[in-house]
């Protein structure tokens, strides 16, 4: 139905409205106003037209003109995923909010999933290894992969099994299907506050739940050099960038408070 069929406004027409909703794997900070990308489609009108990767791209553009994204590199992985593949058919995909996925989860709003890029982007070269702890409908672990392409390797893991089996069919449809099909892009069930031992150490690691403290195990499995993007605390939080120098010690700073839900297991998540 036409109804559907909504077109992108132009710049003008953007809102700028306070966000301050829980987000599994993050929303950014917390009660802040950030330019909302009104563009909206569902999935249908992705495969419909074509439609949905140029309004991917004006919804990148307009982060990019906010200053909530510099990085050509982040630019370029953000055009190449199409944010709507991994969203609920029928949600507005292109509007910076989180949206939820089901089982008590959410998938990022897009200036949080740029943030995590721009904080990773040095540890997310050819070659490297990444890890995405909670991750969700796939779509940060899918970016990650194809930064760091068929010569490196990017996990995802995630505790809920039903995500984790729409993340793959997610993937399957998007740019980075061949590296899924390739074996350089995996997801995991499992407990992230354990990481993945099997593919350590890594380059990078990114964190989609706040932890009460930082899990040695996800210290352990990074690399020397290497990054660790990771919202730590309870009711009140911080991102923290944890860089493991090359004498193994460990360096931390905070980023920006954020609000995130807890990083618990599955059955915590689920009640």
């Amino acid at each position: 139905m036409s109804s559907d069929n909504l077109a992108c406004p132009s710049t003008s027409d953007l809102r700028t409205q306070p966000v301050a909703a829980l987000d599994k794997e993050g929303i950014g900070p917390a009660m802040t106003s950030i330019p909302m990308i009104a563009c909206s489609t569902s999935l249908s009108e992705h495969h419909s037209g074509g439609s949905g990767t140029n309004k991917n791209k004006q919804m990148v553009e307009q982060l990019q003109r906010y200053g909530l994204i510099s990085s050509k590199k982040v630019v370029e992985v953000m055009e190449t995923i199409d944010r709507a593949l991994f969203v609920p058919d029928g949600t507005p995909a292109y509007v910076d909010s989180p949206m939820a996925i089901g089982y008590n989860a959410t998938i990022s709003a897009p200036h949080m999933h740029a943030t995590c890029l721009q904080l990773l982007e040095e540890n997310l070269q050819p070659g490297m290894h990444a890890l995405d702890v909670g991750s969700g409908t796939g779509y940060l672990t899918a970016c990650f992969a194809t930064m760091v392409g068929p010569q490196g390797r990017a996990i995802g893991v995630e505790h809920i099994p039903e995500l984790v089996a729409s993340s793959i069919k997610n993937i399957e449809k998007s740019a980075a299907a061949s590296l899924l099909k390739g074996g350089s892009l995996s997801v995991h069930a499992g407990d992230g506050r354990e990481g993945w031992p099997e593919h350590a150490p890594y380059d990078a690691i990114h964190v989609g739940a706040a932890a009460p403290e930082i899990p040695q195990p996800l210290i352990d499995q990074l690399k020397p050099g290497g990054r660790m993007v990771i919202p730590v605390g309870k009711i009140f939080q911080d991102l923290q960038v944890v860089d493991k120098n090359l004498d193994g010690s460990v360096s931390i700073r905070s980023e920006t408070a954020v609000r995130y839900v807890p990083l618990t297991s599955r059955d915590a998540q689920l009640t």
